[in-house]
């Protein structure tokens, strides 16, 4: 790929001044727009994301249309939403790349439903990879809940009850299933294996990862014959939907500790709840669910063997320093005509 002279970025998030140096000083040949008053003011210190409920004035909002139009490049999706990136890629027929902020970046992506030309001339990159170790002791606190029976130990605790013949289960003997083996399964992996659990690692194409058997989708329901704790590591992209099926919680031994921390569409999320309810699963650690937010009618509130978590357990106060650097470094390959860092596979949109 050839390289470019001049590469000129249009922030859409809110980014710090300090973020926004970092990137413009990356390299000389990086151009970056950014209005500072175009951007939702912080809700508290390290916000990593918009305010929902900020809107910019009419003037603003042409203001910012009119930066990313003359923009070569997109720091995440213009007004963080599909709608706001089409309208852009039609208006703008400079533009040559996306980097999205979010690490599945790919779905909205595809609900942006660019025509065949408009997404022929993008290069989409995401972040994935930059989350991977908040994920994963996520993922960890999850299987240690589910082993050491943390709702009932909570139970007997409010009880005032000194039970000292219930049993927990060991990690190191454990069976844990990870799907999906991108940056954040091979991570889960790396957090789990010393503490001696045996990683069964199932993924769409072939991978090999040291220390985990690996397995293609094909052979999910088998694998999750021997699991005692499932991992939905998985992508919101073509052909994840469902994935971790009905079928497959029902394959698993009774008392399954499940953590999702991929997307919640890729689980059959009633067959979770009845699972739940008949004792097949016994925990499940959940930081993404079907729809977000989580409706309040949702029989997962109140199960007491689940933990919810509000989307929030990839949130850190150094997520967007790590995501501007990944840009920056991005940007400087694109510049110099170098492979670029997770390209999204435009036919799967991950």
């Amino acid at each position: 790929m050839p390289g470019i002279e001049s590469l000129t970025i249009a922030i859409c998030p809110r980014l710090t001044e300090t973020q926004v140096q970092r990137l413009a000083g990356a390299d000389p040949r990086i151009k970056v727009l950014w209005q500072p008053d175009l951007y939702a003011p912080p809700r508290f210190e390290d916000d990593p994301d918009d305010d929902p409920g900020w809107h910019r004035t009419p003037a603003q909002q042409a203001r910012y249309d009119a930066m990313c139009d003359a923009a070569d490049a997109l720091f995440d999706l213009p007004d963080g939403r599909p709608a706001g990136l089409r309208r852009c890629v039609e208006a703008n027929p400079r533009l040559r790349w996306v980097h999205t902020k979010a690490a599945g970046g790919g779905a909205a992506i595809r609900a942006a439903n660019l025509s065949s030309g408009d997404l022929a001339r993008l290069t989409v990159t995401t972040s994935a990879g930059v989350h991977a170790g908040e994920l994963a002791e996520f993922a960890l606190y999850g299987v240690l809940a589910g082993a050491k029976r943390l709702p009932a130990m909570q139970q007997r605790q409010r009880d005032h009850l000194w039970d000292d013949e219930a049993t927990v289960q060991h990690i190191s003997d454990m069976t844990v299933a990870i799907i999906g083996m991108g940056h954040i399964g091979r991570q889960v992996a790396r957090y789990l294996m010393p503490l001696g659990a045996q990683i069964i690692g199932v993924n769409r194409t072939t991978r090999q990862v040291p220390g985990v058997e690996m397995h293609l989708d094909d052979d999910l329901i088998e694998v999750a014959t021997r699991a005692d704790a499932i991992i939905n590591c998985l992508p919101s992209a073509i052909g994840t939907d469902q994935l971790i099926s009905a079928e497959v919680l029902s394959a698993a031994p009774p008392g399954l500790t499940v953590v999702s921390l991929g997307r919640g569409s890729c689980i059959d999320e009633p067959a979770l709840i009845a699972g739940l309810r008949s004792g097949q699963i016994g925990f499940a650690a959940l930081d993404v669910v079907t729809q977000e937010p989580l409706p309040t009618d949702s029989p997962l509130w109140d199960m007491p063997n689940v933990l919810i978590s509000p989307h929030n357990m990839s949130h850190s106060p150094h997520l967007n320093d790590r995501i501007v650097d990944l840009v920056a470094a991005n940007a400087q390959a694109l510049l110099d005509g170098l492979p670029l860092q997770n390209v999204m596979n435009k036919e799967l949109f991950y």
